[in-house]
């Protein structure tokens, strides 16, 4: 007969700790009491205990009455970043979507004014949306630019003040609509486009952020429209802003403040 020791209590503690940190997402960085209770499953009197100690810790910060990730944990981010390859990191992403969806998955990073694929997962099907490692395309158009500058303020009005150029019929080229969607872009936390850079091709983004709470990334589902419809595209935002979390919770990552 073998009697239960009490050493391994505290790795239940840290186990519950971790179902709290792990409630936090970028669509949610900012919870109560309630709605951790609620997305774990902990007891109320046991999350109201651990979250104060938490806060106490710097693992979470007080905003009003509800709580977030804690500042201090940026420091942690930033030394677990460090050595960390976001290609590497994102292969296994980009195909697991691609996988799922049946559509071309791609990582984009702003470089230079531009987007730059920077990673991609082919579509199988013969017919697709031409992408390759090195593609360069114009930051103003497509579903990634937009997340790219929606994020990144500084970028956006550099690229607002500069000419807009038309690659098709649905080329957004007036600065101010263009504003409007990149605003648009941020609130809803992604953004779907169609036939803004090549006629009959769809596209829906959302971004990746580093340690800093910088955008580093877009996180891309591509296709053609005949396949990835506005409908189809919407039935994947939450397949793809998830493994964009995902992606940014291995960086090291955090929303930004």
């Amino acid at each position: 007969m073998t009697t239960e020791h009490a050493g391994p209590k505290p790795l239940l503690v840290l186990g519950k700790i971790t179902d709290i940190l792990d409630a936090f997402t970028l669509q949610r960085p900012v919870l109560s009491l309630s709605e951790i209770q609620h997305a774990t499953g902990i007891p109320a009197s046991t999350v109201q205990r651990l979250v104060s100690n938490m806060v106490a810790e710097g693992l979470l910060d007080r905003v009003g009455d509800r709580v977030r990730i804690g500042v201090r944990m940026a420091y942690w981010a930033g030394a677990a970043a460090r050595g960390v390859d976001l290609l590497e990191l994102a292969g296994p992403v980009l195909r697991e979507l691609r996988d799922t969806t049946g559509e071309t998955t791609a990582l984009f990073r702003a470089e230079n004014g531009f987007r730059v694929c920077v990673a991609v997962a082919e579509t199988r099907h013969a017919l697709r949306r031409e992408m390759h490692v090195g593609k360069i395309i114009p930051l103003h158009t497509g579903s990634a630019g937009r997340v790219l500058l929606a994020w990144d303020p500084t970028l956006a009005e550099e690229v607002l003040a500069g000419p807009l150029e038309t690659l098709t019929d649905h080329t957004v080229t007036d600065p101010e609509r263009l504003r409007a969607l990149i605003t648009a872009t941020r609130r809803d936390g992604f953004a779907i486009t169609a036939a803004e850079r090549d006629d009959g091709g769809s596209g829906l983004s959302a971004p990746v952020f580093d340690h800093a709470g910088a955008v580093t990334a877009a996180l891309t589902i591509s296709g053609p429209t005949i396949r990835l419809t506005r409908q189809r595209c919407e039935q994947y935002v939450e397949l793809l802003v998830g493994a964009a979390d995902r992606l940014t919770r291995t960086l090291g990552g955090r929303p930004p403040a």
